[in-house]
């Protein structure tokens, strides 16, 4: 093998450059400088398998023959990547991120939290949102990315999605935007695709949509559209997803008090089909999320008149058929009915609102059955009814 040792090599004006064949080693002893540019930087015509760093994200990604796509790394026990951590920072093992939420007054946060689901204690800051949003966002995340969808950005429903890095804190960056301007909007994923759906905009007379739509988690941009819910949940918010590494559910929701659990497949588009029924109709909650086998739907409230439901339910996701009872939630958190869940592949974590100052958070053993038991409390939020996500759901 030949070998050159060359200092620099450039070119003015950036329209070519030498060519190199064969298999090449690069070797140094600091590190080598890729091309960079902004996302609207982007080129938009060049060879699968480029790659540059993205200045907005601070990401490497390569091109696909089709997109951008940004290179992932993932270790199951996740490092705090922040300047305080220093070089000997531990793992954090898998993390639940939540935001998007409700606080004192009726009013919405750019505040996001976080805890580690291996263990118990407290939310703890993470950063904070682009705006203020909250009322119903959908949230899902591959293992590196989460992803915050829609809700209301006062006085208006919204159609924002907001991306952050779930080992690092720090601030979310713009991702781009769901079709439609909704509140109420859930969403599920697999590593590589993000589906919401449901929602109403309170600024087209209250309109129910009954579409869905996805993003590759990876990438940044538009939603574009997936499908549609069936007629048994067209009118459908504020319900619970989860999903499997290959199949999307979908479980109840407000209008009608919805029992009804429909499921997709991820890698493809289309419309939901008919899975089975939860043991209970309910909505505002269903808090749901999965490890690769068990789907889990726990708490929620059935309408007009407020009755809160306490039961958490399971389903086998690879299977079609009606959900099985698991247990109880708690007085404490059902209380609220407001529930929304994440999970690591063992533990699963709800979210819900008991008191005018406090947020509490109990989890289970998702392979297991039995109630929920005290996790910890957090006092940044007043409500639940907003995102919570993961880099440990079944669906990775």
């Amino acid at each position: 093998m030949s070998e050159a040792r060359i200092d620099k090599i450039s070119n003015e004006n950036s329209t070519a450059g030498p060519i190199i064949s064969g298999i090449t080693t690069f070797s140094g002893q600091n590190y080598f400088v890729p091309p960079k540019g902004t996302t609207a930087e982007r080129p938009s015509y060049c060879s699968p398998g480029s790659i540059r760093f993205n200045t907005d994200s601070a990401k490497l990604e390569y091109f696909d023959s089709l997109q951008w796509l940004e290179m992932e790394a993932f270790n199951n026990e996740l490092g705090i990547s922040t300047a305080a951590a220093g070089l000997s920072a531990v793992g954090t093992g898998h993390r639940g991120v939540f935001g998007a939420q409700t606080v004192a007054g009726g009013t919405y946060s750019t505040i996001i939290d976080h805890i580690t689901i291996s263990t118990l204690g407290n939310g703890t800051k993470f950063g904070d949102l682009t705006v203020a949003r909250g009322n119903g966002s959908g949230s899902c995340s591959s293992n590196t990315r989460g992803l915050f969808l829609a809700g209301i950005v006062s006085p208006a429903s919204s159609n924002i999605i907001d991306y952050i890095t779930i080992s690092s804190t720090g601030n979310a960056i713009d991702f781009g935007d769901t079709i439609n301007k909704s509140e109420g909007k859930r969403a599920l994923s697999s590593q590589t695709r993000g589906i919401s759906f449901g929602g109403f905009d309170r600024g087209n007379s209250f309109a129910y949509y009954n579409t869905l739509d996805y993003v590759t988690i990876a990438s940044t941009g538009d939603a574009v559209n997936f499908g549609s819910l069936s007629s048994a949940t067209q009118n459908s918010y504020f319900g619970g997803a989860c999903a499997s590494s290959t199949r999307g559910i979908i479980g109840g929701g407000v209008v009608g008090n919805s029992n009804v659990i429909e499921y997709l497949t991820i890698a493809t588009t289309g419309n939901t089909v008919d899975f089975g029924d939860l043991t209970s109709s309910r909505a505002y909650g269903a808090g749901a999320f999965s490890n690769s086998t068990r789907g889990i739907f726990a708490g929620g409230v059935q309408t007009p008149t407020p009755t809160v439901i306490n039961v958490i339910d399971y389903i086998t996701i690879a299977s079609i058929g009606n959900a099985q009872d698991f247990g109880d939630l708690s007085s404490t958190i059902s209380g609220s009915g407001y529930i929304v869940g994440a999970c690591s592949p063992t533990r699963g974590v709800m979210l819900g609102n008991t008191s005018p100052a406090t947020t509490i958070l109990e989890y289970i053993t998702i392979a297991t059955t039995g109630n929920s038991t005290s996790f910890g409390s957090d006092s940044t939020f007043i409500a639940s009814d907003g995102g919570f996500l993961s880099n440990g759901h079944g669906g990775l």
